[in-house]
């Protein structure tokens, strides 16, 4: 498993992960890009309460995301089961 070292705001972290490089750099990327967005917003805050901040911020975008998985494989399987009841098939 390879082992990884990155800097995300101003922490250095090592890690093993199965994930590839690209999906690591995507990942970094991305947390680098809300953490940007964050501080834009919130002016001089302590670490803690932005690191807080960011923290709540994507577990939101996740709960998001994971709700609209869940509708869109919702529309799929009506989809699914009515062109599979479809007697015109």
């Amino acid at each position: 498993m390879p082992r990884y070292t990155l800097t995300l705001m101003g922490l250095e972290i090592s890690f093993k992960t199965d994930a590839d490089n690209v999906r690591i750099e995507a990942a970094q990327a991305f947390i680098e890009n809300k953490h940007k967005e964050l501080v834009a917003g919130a002016g001089d805050i302590s670490k803690e309460k932005l690191l807080t901040y960011l923290l709540l911020s994507l577990a939101d975008d996740y709960l998001v995301a994971e709700d609209k998985l869940k509708r869109l494989e919702g529309k799929i399987g009506e989809i699914l089961e009515k062109t599979s009841t479809d007697p015109g098939r």
